[in-house]
């Protein structure tokens, strides 16, 4: 099996397992690489990669956006704040504003440490639980 073959499966069984909190942390954290990586085109005027990165960070805030749940208080003070971060990412796109990706880029990051903060207090709650039991 060659390496690549190995990761890719490494990769598809990380996701095929990971609960629903970790899925959402690799989505902050696979949006926050295209992002940078949209940076970098368009420091180099690659304006096919810069449009193929911010499609995907819009694609992954979108999915984000889908599955707020509206019965949660937090999901409408999260709503506005995706739409902003897609209308920001157009924005970049089309004007090649790299101040615009870094905005969305601070706001995204903040996001997935709150959310990695969260996870972590959530499995300490679950490991002391199992713990006295």
């Amino acid at each position: 099996m060659s390496a690549n073959k190995a990761y890719q499966t490494y990769q598809n069984n990380s996701v095929n397992t990971a609960s629903g909190g970790e899925l959402t942390l690799m989505l902050y954290n696979g949006c926050m690489k295209f992002i940078k990586q949209a940076m970098k085109d368009v420091e180099a005027n690659n304006f096919e990669g810069k449009n193929t990165n911010i499609q995907k960070a819009q694609n992954i805030i979108r999915e984000l956006l889908i599955t707020l749940d509206p019965k949660v208080e937090i999901s409408k003070q999260f709503q506005p704040l995706y739409e902003y971060m897609l209308t920001q990412l157009t924005a970049a796109n089309i004007e090649n504003d790299k101040q615009k990706l870094v905005e969305v880029l601070e706001l995204v990051t903040e996001f997935r440490d709150t959310w990695k903060q969260i996870l972590m207090k959530h499995r300490k709650q679950q490991f002391a639980q199992g713990a006295s039991v």
